[in-house]
């Protein structure tokens, strides 16, 4: 980060007005933002790009941002300026030379980005481009290619293509291979602040004062994720679900507890997702038995009354222990552990109402 900084000195900051333009439909990262203008406004745009960050923040839209940037029609002070043919073609993943890679789900619903997807890549950057001025290939969710396909990769990292800029987003740029990483210039998008999230769904989407309230915490910082909460219900119901699975656990007896881990270890496939939120119900809980008072760091704040009933009745250390042993069960089932031995030593840990 501090090389992709020093490659443009203090002054250009003084410009960002100047070269702001249909950049300001992204939510927060300014910073980000500012980089990439400037990039442009300064002609020292580089070949690679690595953009971190939690699922949902923000990567694939600056990502496409930055490529209708490069290539739109209208005057170098006003790209992208969102409405000319190369902008909207770009919008709608249309246009023939901004390609779009993204990994595919194997057997085992795992994604996985495999060394034939980057052979065919490779073949494609050596043909000249149709109408843009800059081929841009956005490779989402690099890190889930496996160790012949990021090897492969490298060799167009090493001899990049004249005028191909890659864009590579990841969640973390620590799970890919140093040889990688260092050869792209890399932007870590943070999460954004809930305050945020809340006011853009109010006013950009129209979300109604409790529903935004509601979804900006859950949010964990993901814009993208509260978006897509608001117009899809379903995403709110299957957490729902999942708390409710979760009570039925904490009310009930050992005997009831396992008779629930016999329906699911059944579908091991929404384990992880359930997990999580349980994770994120446990964090939420644990904040408050420890005295925190700070509504802004509590996620499920419709659990409010739950909370508080279950801080009574619990121990802070058997509390913070269920956390723990949360996380630590979705530890193991991403390493192939006995799913029905998980949850069954997962709800032994968990205390017994009282």
């Amino acid at each position: 980060m501090a090389k992709f900084v020093a490659d443009f000195g203090s002054t250009w900051f003084t410009h960002y007005n100047s070269v702001m333009t249909d950049w300001q439909h992204i939510i927060g990262h300014e910073w980000a933002v500012q980089l990439l203008a400037g990039s442009i406004q300064h002609d020292r745009v580089g070949h690679a790009y690595l953009i971190t960050g939690p699922p949902q923040v923000g990567k694939t839209t600056l990502a496409r941002t930055f490529a209708q940037a490069l290539n739109c029609e209208a005057a170098a002070q006003q790209r992208p300026c969102g409405a000319c043919r190369t902008c909207q073609l770009i919008a709608n993943d249309r246009h023939p030379d901004v390609r779009f890679l993204q990994p595919e789900i194997s057997g085992r619903g795992k994604a996985i980005i495999k060394i034939d997807a980057i052979r065919q890549l490779q073949q494609a950057l050596n043909l000249a481009a149709y109408e843009a001025r800059v081929k841009v290939t956005i490779i989402k969710e690099f890190d889930a290619a496996n160790l012949n396909a990021a090897n492969a990769f490298l060799k167009t990292l090493e001899e990049p293509p004249a005028n191909v800029v890659l864009i590579l987003t990841a969640n973390d740029a620590d799970t890919l291979l140093e040889t990688i990483t260092s050869r792209c210039r890399t932007l870590a998008l943070r999460p954004l602040p809930t305050a945020i999230i809340e006011q853009s769904l109010m006013t950009r989407w129209q979300v109604q004062v409790d529903d935004a309230m509601l979804l900006a915490h859950l949010a964990d910082g993901r814009l993208g994720w509260a978006v897509a909460a608001s117009r899809d219900k379903s995403l709110l119901n299957i957490r729902d679900t999942q708390l409710e699975t979760l009570h039925t656990a904490l009310n009930g007896r050992r005997v009831a507890r396992f008779m629930l881990v016999d329906k699911l270890y059944r579908k091991p496939e929404t384990l992880p997702d359930m997990l999580k939120t349980w994770l994120s119900w446990w964090r939420d809980l644990a904040l408050l038995a420890n005295g925190s008072s700070n509504q802004t760091q509590i996620s499920n704040i419709d659990e409010r009354k739950n909370f508080e009933k279950f801080a009574r009745d619990w121990e802070t250390e058997a509390i913070v222990n269920s956390l723990r042993q949360t996380d630590n069960a979705l530890w193991q089932l991403a390493r192939n552990a006995n799913t029905r031995l998980v949850l069954e030593n997962l709800f032994l840990t968990y205390p017994l109402p009282g």
